[in-house]
């Protein structure tokens, strides 16, 4: 009722229904059963309240021991320290628990004080006091109220020893940890086998491998069995020092032994294979520990014996320590896939590297929370381009949205997809792609983008060609001359003149000089369209430029195709802009602005030519006085005579004074 009910008076008066009467056994059990320890101390606090029950000494110690272990220190302290109000007397287990709890929260100055309270101190309670200092360092500490146990008349115990052997090896203090262990000889304790392996451990801590190996042969001479830890301290000591081949034997002698290996047997003895480059033995020893099912402490280890193997060139054996740790049920990750891919990547065996990534993908590892070990660029971009070369860009792209999701922006990654599906004629995908790499401000190949637009030429979608043509250029690229003529031809065939005509332009901007040819044609197609103002736009853009459009060839075809409206504003920005020409053009356009019946737009070009060349000899200027006369703009035509009669005396002159 309590671990699934609130703490309120409905659940109060519940439990007094069906409990009778408390006692001291009843209390107890509730208590130790409870999984939360604030319901633990609401039921322990009520039960006295409510004149249910009087606590005594074992349901108060549990109390303690219960806030002690989930760190409610404070409340523990005043259950403890409000005793003596209740008449109830100190018991020194009490002050043990509440020491320890507060060692083990690294509050050693409260422990020592709650150490000062018990006034009845027996080893039981120093041992507690031992623990908690030495775990911080404080040796002197230590010595100091050691040296005030053995005055109070307090027989120090094997265990008092090894806390402080072990202690004093914590802090390094070699020195110190041999006289204590001579004073134990000197009192007759005898040392059991927890003491031996303190001070094995201790002496490899100092690299004083020969000390320690006559302690072992010592406690073997001494008929104390070696136990798990012995074994495991002994191989951990080799492993440190180098000594790979003797940690092998210590780790054979201890199964000859009878002792099975723990999880921290492996988690020790595996690393040290792998830096020894005993990769076949590390194999076998990972066998041995999945048939045990031995599950280690440290789950690096299966990537240091994932990347060993791999290095050593055997990627069977690195398959099986991803295999083993299926079978142990330690959660897979990114980073071990990517080892595997990684190097199947390298020995170019891809399907076995593709199956893995197949499972990668399905379970969603990538986007696991929490992990340890991510993919690396070194993995999963070879994986990328080969998935984009044989015509898998969609699982590359599913793959790679995975690892964006983990916040991934590789260049090299997104690049590959835009070619992967350009390639495939999904060039909508790979613009997508292209898009979302501008978001997020990852720079893009220009290569990528040829691909893209040609793809999108390939598929008959110019306009499209041309959006991607409009990014490459944002992106800071410059496309190449085929690649320009290549949007434009298509643009222009599909009937998007103007469209070509902004292509055009960008490209003559950016000073791309060839392809002047089909420049000359979506000039005259924007001529021919209507598009005058656009088309003379581009031409003083192109003049600007250094370029020289067949300006006689444009008004020659207009003219012909009696386009008269727009050779006439052809040629009057040619003489607003005192472009040359030749002179059979300027009669070319008089004569079909004159057939068209513009007598006016003829009289006020002529007008011009007259005032930028001077005289001219266009055989049907009379007929066009005869015109204006005939449409009764008389005075246009009397203008017209006078000039061009000034004209000719003018050049007159010029040729007498060229004569003399």
């Amino acid at each position: 009722m309590m671990a699934n009910r609130a703490w309120t008076t409905r659940l109060q008066n519940s439990i007094r229904s069906i409990v009778p009467r408390f006692d001291s056994s009843l209390v107890w059990n509730v208590l130790h059963g409870a999984s939360n320890p604030e319901q633990a101390l609401r039921f322990y606090r009520w039960v006295e309240r409510a004149g249910l029950f009087t606590h005594d000494r074992d349901t108060t110690l549990k109390m303690i021991q219960i806030l002690t272990r989930y760190t409610k220190l404070n409340h523990a302290r005043c259950i403890l320290l409000d005793l003596p109000k209740k008449n109830l007397p100190w018991d020194e287990d009490m002050f043990v628990a509440l020491i320890d709890g507060y060692g083990k929260a690294g509050i050693v100055q409260e422990a020592v004080k709650i150490f000062q309270k018990l006034n009845e101190r027996t080893v039981k309670s120093y041992d507690a006091l031992f623990k908690v200092i030495l775990r911080r360092g404080r040796y002197m500490m230590a010595k100091r109220y050691y040296n005030s146990m053995l005055r109070e008349g307090i027989e120090p115990t094997r265990h008092t020893y090894n806390i402080l052997l072990w202690g004093m090896f914590l802090s390094l203090r070699l020195d110190t940890a041999m006289r204590f262990y001579e004073d134990m000889k000197s009192r007759d304790i005898s040392p059991d086998v927890v003491t031996y392996n303190t001070l094995i451990n201790g002496y490899y801590r100092f690299k004083k491998v020969e000390e320690a190996e006559k302690l072992f042969v010592e406690m073997k001479g001494k008929n104390i069995a070696p136990n798990v830890i012995s074994f495991t301290t002994m191989l951990k000591g080799y492993v440190t020092t180098g000594q790979i081949d003797k940690a092998l034997e210590v780790f054979e002698e201890m199964k000859g032994c009878g002792i099975k290996p723990n999880a921290v047997t492996f988690s020790t003895l595996l690393p040290g294979l792998c830096d020894g480059d005993k990769m076949s033995e590390a194999r076998n020893v990972l066998g041995e520990m999945v048939e045990r099912y031995v599950v280690p402490k440290d789950n690096a280890i299966f990537m240091k014996l994932m990347s060993c193997q791999c290095k050593s060139g055997n990627l069977d054996a690195a398959a099986d320590v991803l295999k083993a740790m299926i079978r142990l049920s330690i959660p897979t990750e990114a980073g071990h896939y990517g080892v595997l891919i990684e190097n199947y990547c390298k020995a170019n065996v891809y399907d076995k590297a593709e199956k893995l990534l197949d499972k990668l993908i399905e379970k969603e590892i990538i986007l696991r929370p929490q992990s340890t070990y991510e993919m690396e660029p070194t993995a999963y971009n070879p994986m990328i381009q080969y998935l984009c070369d044989h015509g898998k860009s969609v699982k590359a792209e599913t793959f790679f949205r995975q690892l964006m999701k983990k916040g991934v922006q590789d260049s090299v990654a997104f690049n590959n997809l835009i070619r992967g599906h350009s390639k495939e004629g999904n060039p909508d995908s790979a613009l997508e792609i292209a898009k979302i790499m501008g978001r997020r401000g990852v720079p893009r190949d220009a290569n990528s983008y040829r691909l893209l637009i040609e793809s999108y030429l390939r598929k008959g979608e110019p306009a499209d060609a041309k959006t991607a043509l409009d990014s490459m250029l944002e992106s800071g690229h410059l496309p190449e001359s085929s690649l320009y003529r290549s949007v434009m031809e298509s643009l222009f065939e599909d009937g998007r003149v103007q469209t070509a005509s902004r292509v055009m332009k960008s490209m003559v901007e950016k000073g791309v000089k060839e392809n002047m040819d089909l420049v000359s044609k979506i000039l005259e197609a924007l001529l021919m369209r209507g598009h005058v103002e656009e088309a003379l736009g581009r031409i003083d853009l192109l003049m600007l430029n250094g370029f020289e459009p067949d300006l006689d060839h444009l008004l020659s075809v207009l003219c012909e195709k009696e386009k008269t409206i727009a050779a006439l504003k052809l040629l009057d920005f040619v003489l607003e802009r005192d472009f040359i020409i030749s002179f059979s053009i300027y009669d070319k356009v008089l004569d079909a602005l004159l057939a068209a019946g513009k007598t006016l737009n003829a009289y006020s070009i002529l007008c011009k030519i007259l005032e930028k060349r001077g005289a001219t000899d266009w055989s049907s200027r009379d007929e066009l006085i005869k015109s204006l006369n005939k449409e009764g703009n008389t005075k246009q035509a009397d203008v017209l005579s006078r000039m061009i009669k000034e004209s000719l005396k003018g050049e007159g002159k010029k040729k007498a004074t060229a004569a003399a």
